[in-house]
């Protein structure tokens, strides 16, 4: 018999983090606005092309470490061997110090080669100012993990709201300061170059590094503070004999047999932008296009696109970082039922969120454009929102599936599967620049080539080692069709407010607010998700009294 207490907590854990992560996002969105409109396109140019760098040095250096420490600790604490989860910690931690602080030396002193192979030379300023973070975030991430790794995503949370906020004012007081500081620069040496750009830029990844370093300090306190009951924990253990103690050599090679194949899928995995902008670059100065015309377009696709994009992906993220551990833990416990369960369970959750969010983003891509930011680039901005928005969908199922892989053992199968999608990707760009012309399209149409291959891939995988066959009809089909139905009546919302009131900013968050009641309305209409559901969803005892009250549940 399934325990819906475990299920509901899952789910509980995981929408606490995807609730985080999208105030962080809404933040990070917040906050770029203001830093988007000092730095210019150029600007986000030059900070995309350094965050870039920095966030493939992270994938190497420490990002599979989260995933991995919350896999083995959650595998210990199951099978009440909590001695060995701490040394699991204590040797990630180990790996994330050296890593980190060999990322961050490599990352300071090669700065100006990395940026230069990008055709983005000014950008090194930004990406000087990022080396430390990498040791910052290691040890960050082992922290989270470990939280993670015992069920609980609170800690993990808060520090990332945290750090997003510190981010945000740094971010924007520094790019402010160090712009003008540039402009003086620029008026010093002469010449067209965009110095004030480049000094704007390493501002903003200034904020980057103070609110990781704010993060850490405050899960570094919490984890002080709860180490003593764990400890306590560990001697009682102890004391009843509970499991054999693993040597520290033992633990070192399981963190590195569970960190390879996590650090080479994720690196994969997130390879595709750095790979695309090193590529697209390249190849679009070589189809003759002025590279001032090339950094334009990168900087309206990674300012805008990548930003708003990235906001609803972060729930399907969210909710993969809290899969792991629960699908880890019931599959340790051999129990197949419960771990198709829990796939079934976040597959749905995700769909219902993901589906919503890429139809309204299609439909209200230009006013949520001039709602957000101040750009002379609004039609290219929201074209790209309007042809990508699909995307959101495959890469929440695909980053969802990666996660149920590597909780289940398969932390080969990501590998081959990112290998084969990247490969089509690559393959896509030439062909999409100079075949069919698509300038900066090109990006729009390998984001979703890739993000679709993964995605079938993943799921012919997932089917094949775990058993799990999705509810077609309800996992897709009744999302897809309330998301549709919600798109018409969010279109003529906005286009009757707008015309009626004049204002873009009344009529677009009227618009999204509606769109979100007629979203679930048109989904409990339609018997899009059931009562017995509802009870293992977050709230779920509330909602279904307000939507019976209501008699939109029969």
């Amino acid at each position: 018999m399934r325990n819906r207490n475990s299920d509901s907590t899952f789910l509980v854990q995981g929408s606490v983090l995807a609730i985080a992560s999208i105030v962080s996002r809404v933040i990070g969105l917040l906050y770029r606005i203001p830093m988007t409109n000092i730095i210019g396109e150029y600007g986000n140019d030059y900070y995309s092309c350094a965050y870039e760098i920095y966030s493939m040095l992270l994938l190497i250096s420490s990002y599979s470490l989260p995933m991995a420490v919350s896999k083995i600790v959650s595998t210990r604490v199951t099978k009440h061997q909590k001695e060995n989860a701490n040394r699991a910690y204590l040797g990630a931690l180990f790996i994330a110090l050296i890593t980190g602080t060999a990322g961050c030396i490599f990352v300071y002193f090669g700065a100006g080669f990395l940026t230069r192979v990008f055709q983005t030379p000014l950008s090194f300023l930004a990406l000087r100012v990022l080396a430390p973070t990498l040791i910052i975030v290691a040890v960050l991430g082992t922290i989270r993990g470990f939280f993670q790794g015992l069920g609980s995503m609170v800690p993990s949370a808060i520090s990332q709201i945290i750090e997003q906020i510190v981010n945000a004012v740094v971010s924007v007081g520094a790019a402010f300061v160090l712009f003008g500081y540039g402009t003086k620069v620029a008026a010093v040496i002469g010449g067209d170059q965009h110095y004030a750009e480049a000094y704007g830029a390493a501002g903003g990844t200034l904020g980057t590094s103070m609110g990781a370093l704010a993060g850490l300090i405050f899960i570094a306190i919490i984890f002080v503070l709860y180490r003593r009951n764990f400890k306590k924990d560990i001697r009682r253990e102890q004391r009843m004999g509970t499991g054999q103690v693993e040597s520290y050599r033992s633990v070192m090679r399981v963190l590195i047999l569970t960190i390879l194949p996590i650090l080479a899928s994720t690196t994969l995995y997130n390879l595709v932008s750095i790979v695309d902008q090193g590529l697209f670059k390249n190849l679009a100065i070589a189809q003759g296009n002025p590279s001032d015309t090339v950094s334009l377009w990168w900087g309206v696709y990674s300012g805008y696109y990548r930003v708003l994009i990235n906001v609803p992906i972060a729930i399907s993220t969210a909710i993969a970082t809290s899969a792991v551990p629960a699908i880890a833990a019931a599959f340790a416990k051999r129990d197949h039922d419960q771990v198709r369960h829990r796939i079934a369970l976040a597959m749905r959750f995700i769909m219902i969120i993901a589906m919503p969010c890429a139809v309204g983003l299609a439909v209200l891509a230009k006013p949520i454009i001039n709602l957000l930011y101040n750009t002379t680039s609004d039609s290219l901005a929201a074209l790209l929102i309007q042809t990508g928005a699909i995307s959101v969908i495959f890469y929440s199922i695909s980053t969802l599936s990666n996660a149920i892989l590597q909780g289940i053992d398969r932390l080969r199968i990501p590998i081959r599967n990112a290998l084969i999608s990247l490969a089509v990707n690559i393959a896509s760009v030439p062909i999409c620049l100079y075949v069919f012309h698509l300038n900066i399209y090109t990006m729009i149409v390998g984001n979703i080539v890739f993000s679709l291959v993964m995605c079938i891939l993943n799921g012919l995988s997932v089917h094949k080692y775990s058993g799990y066959s999705p509810n077609i009809r309800k996992t897709y089909v009744l999302p897809a069709i309330a998301s549709v139905l919600m798109g018409v009546i969010v279109f003529i919302v906005y286009f009757v407010l707008n015309r009626a009131l004049g204002s873009n900013a009344i009529a677009t968050i009227i618009a999204i607010i509606v769109g979100i009641i007629a979203y679930a309305v048109i989904l409990l209409l339609i018997r899009g998700i059931t009562e017995e559901e509802l009870k293992s969803f977050p709230r779920g005892t509330a909602i279904i009294r307000i939507t019976k009250k209501l008699h939109l549940l029969r």
